[in-house]
C-alpha cells in the first residue's frame, strides 16, 4: 500500500494516538497477519498510517451475529432456541491446539541406494522405535537428500517416532512409489476401547451441541481425569425425524446408520451430578429422538502417540483409474493420539491422506494431481474422520476429487484453516453423519463447499454432516442444507449460492437452506480457529503455530 503524506500531515497523526496502542490495536485483530503490514511503515508514517488501516479494516469486515468480539474483544455466541451454538474448535489438532510440535533428534540416518530402499528404511525405523521413551519421544529417522524407490508401505507402530525427510523439494528426500499399489507411510494402530467402570446416563431432556457441561443420573464413582463416552442409541424415532427411514435405491433398501454413535470426551470437573470435560460436544442430545444415553468410563490401551511424518517429497506415477481400482496413496494416520504431518508434498495419489487418530495437525501438505480420476466416484484428498484434526496452510490441485471428506459417525472438532484448493473439486462431508467441522478462511476458486444431504448416493450416505460452519471462505458454489434438529452455517463467504433436493428424489421440493450471514463480505474476526484459540489460550498459542 502506497500512501503519500506530507511531513505536517505525520506529526498530527503521531499525536493523535499512541502508537503503542494502536500497534496492540492492529495485533488483537491479526492486522498485520492479514495485510502483510511489518511495524516499519507504521512508524515511518506514524499513527495517522494506522488509524487509515484500521479504517479501511473495519469497512471492509462485517460483523456476524452468530459471533462477534464484543468491546473488550471477546467473542459473543448467540444460540439458537434450544440452546445450540457454533462450537469452540480451537481444540483442534496436535495436543489439543497451540501446542508447538517437537523437533525430535536425529537416531538414525538412511542414504539412499540403487533399488529397492523400503526394508533400509523400515530397518531404521523398526531400530529407533525399539529405543526409550524421553519424555514420550524416541527418536527421528533421517532420510538424506535424494531419490528412494520404496515397493512397499513404511509402517510406524510405535509412540514417539518421526520420519524426517531433508525437505520436500526436488533437490530434498524423494520417495518414488514402485511396485504394486500400497500406501507409501503408514500408521495403523489399533487400540482397545473397553467400559472400565461406572456407568450412567444423561439426565437432561436436551444437551445443546457446544455444550462442556451436562447433568447425569449419578456421577458417583466417575472422577475428573477419566475418559468417557457419550452413546446415543440410533433409534427408529431419529431416523425418521431425519428423515433417513426412506432410503431406497434401484428398489434396494438403504442403511443410515445404525447401532449407536459414541464420542470420546475426558472429564475435566464434576459437581454434585454435573459434569464437564475438556472439550466441548459437536452434537445434540434430544431424548425426544434418542432414548436414554449413556455415559460410560471406559479404558483405551494400545494407543501409541507422538508420531510425525515431515519434510520430504511423495511421487506417483499419475494414476488415470476409479477408485476401486489398486491405487497408489500417500499416508493414512490411525489409532493414534497426538501426531503430525507437516512440509510434504505428494504428487498422483489417490485418496492421498487418511486421518482416523486424534488430535492431529497436518500442516503446509501439498497434493498435486498431473490426471483426474475416474468415475463419478470420487477419491477424498483429505479423510478427516477422528477427531480435534486441524489442517492448516493444506494445498490441493486436482480435478474430480473431494478435497475434504468425512466418514461416518465422527465427532468434532476437525477444522480446515488457510487452505487452497484449484481445480474441480469439493470440499463435502461424505457420510453418515459427522459433526462439528470448520472450514476457515480456504479457497476452492473452482470448485464448492458442501453441507449436503447426500440421500441415497454411494450406499445410502444421507444427511453427511451437522453443525458444520464456513466462515469467510470463498468458492465457486455453496450447497448449504439444514439438518432436522440441527444447523450448518455460511458466514463471510463469497460465491454463488445453490439449492437442492435430497438426489435421486425427481420432483421434491429443495431442502431448506442452512443459516447464511453476511454472504460475500467478510466478517470480523477474520479467522475463527486463531480467535478462538488465542482467547482461549493466549497469544503464545498463535505464535506457538506459526501465527
Amino acid at each position: 500500500m502506497l500512501i503519500s503524506l506530507n511531513k505536517k500531515l505525520i506529526c498530527l497523526g503521531k499525536k493523535f494516538i499512541n502508537y503503542d496502542v494502536l500497534v496492540a490495536i492492529c495485533r488483537s485483530i491479526n492486522l498485520f497477519k492479514h495485510t502483510a503490514m511489518k511495524l516499519s511503515p507504521v512508524k515511518k508514517y506514524g499513527s495517522l498510517f494506522v488509524l487509515m488501516i484500521l479504517a479501511i479494516h473495519t469497512y471492509a469486515q462485517s460483523k456476524s451475529e452468530w459471533i462477534y468480539p464484543d468491546a473488550q474483544g471477546k467473542l459473543v455466541y448467540k444460540a439458537l432456541p434450544a440452546g445450540d451454538k457454533i462450537m469452540d474448535f480451537s481444540y483442534a489438532g496436535y495436543m489439543g491446539g497451540g501446542v508447538s510440535i517437537p523437533d525430535v533428534p536425529v537416531k538414525a540416518t538412511v542414504n539412499p541406494a540403487d533399488g529397492d530402499n523400503t526394508d533400509a528404511i523400515q530397518s531404521a525405523i523398526d531400530q529407533v522405535s525399539k529405543m526409550p521413551l524421553v519424555n514420550g519421544l524416541r527418536g527421528a529417522v533421517l532420510l538424506a537428500a535424494g531419490q528412494y524407490s520404496c515397493s512397499k508401505t513404511l509402517n510406524i507402530s510405535a509412540s514417539g517416532v518421526v520420519l524426517r525427510g531433508s525437505g520436500s523439494g526436488e533437490k530434498g528426500s524423494v520417495i518414488n512409489m514402485t511396485g504394486d499399489p500400497h500406501v507409501c507411510v503408514a500408521v495403523r494402530i489399533r487400540p482397545s476401547v473397553t467400559a472400565s467402570g461406572p456407568k450412567t446416563t444423561l439426565a437432561d431432556a436436551y444437551v445443546p451441541s457446544a455444550a462442556k457441561t451436562f447433568n447425569v443420573a449419578g456421577a458417583s464413582g466417575f472422577a475428573v481425569g477419566d475418559i468417557i463416552q457419550i452413546i446415543r442409541p440410533v433409534t427408529p424415532e431419529w431416523l425418521a425425524f431425519m428423515g433417513m427411514d426412506r432410503l431406497v435405491r434401484d428398489g434396494k433398501k438403504e442403511t443410515w446408520v445404525s447401532g449407536e454413535i459414541a464420542t470420546e470426551r475426558v472429564i475435566q470437573n464434576i459437581s454434585g451430578n454435573s459434569i464437564t470435560v475438556t472439550v466441548p460436544l459437536s452434537d445434540s442430545y434430544d431424548a425426544k429422538y434418542t432414548g436414554p444415553v449413556t455415559v460410560q468410563k471406559v479404558t483405551v490401551k494400545g494407543q501409541e502417540s507422538q508420531i510425525g511424518i515431515e519434510n520430504f517429497r511423495i511421487i506417483s506415477q499419475a494414476q488415470s483409474v476409479t477408485i476401486t481400482q489398486g491405487h497408489n496413496s500417500g499416508i493414512n494416520m490411525g489409532g493414534i493420539t497426538d501426531g503430525w504431518i507437516r512440509n510434504m508434498e505428494i504428487f498422483n495419489t489417490v485418496n492421498s491422506v487418511s486421518i482416523t487418530g486424534n488430535r492431529i495437525t497436518v500442516d503446509n501438505l501439498s497434493i498435486m494431481h498431473d490426471v483426474p480420476t475416474l468415475g463419478a466416484a470420487k477419491p477424498a484428498d483429505l479423510n478427516g474422520s477422528g477427531s480435534q484434526i486441524l489442517f492448516n496452510n493444506c494445498k490441493i490441485t486436482g480435478d474430480n476429487v473431494f478435497y475434504l471428506a468425512t466418514g461416518p459417525k465422527v465427532s468434532g472438532p476437525i477444522v480446515l484453516l488457510n487452505c487452497v484448493f484449484k481445480g474441480g473439486g469439493w470440499i463435502q462431508p461424505h457420510q453418515r453423519w459427522a459433526t462439528g467441522l470448520l472450514v476457515d478462511n480456504c479457497q476452492v476458486p473452482n470448485g464448492g463447499i458442501e453441507f449436503m444431504n447426500r440421500g441415497e448416493m454411494g450406499s445410502g450416505h444421507g444427511w453427511a454432516i451437522g453443525w458444520a460452519v464456513a466462515w469467510n471462505c470463498t468458492a465457486k458454489s455453496f450447497l448449504n442444507q439444514m439438518p432436522p434438529g440441527s444447523a450448518n452455517w455460511l458466514i463471510g463467504c463469497k460465491g454463488s449460492i445453490e439449492h437442492g433436493s435430497m438426489p435421486f428424489e425427481k420432483g421434491a421440493p429443495n431442502l431448506p437452506d442452512g443459516i447464511m450471514d453476511s454472504h460475500n463480505k467478510p466478517v470480523d474476526p477474520q479467522s475463527l480457529y486463531l480467535t478462538q484459540l488465542g482467547e482461549r489460550l493466549g497469544k503464545q498459542a498463535l505464535k506457538n503455530i506459526g501465527y
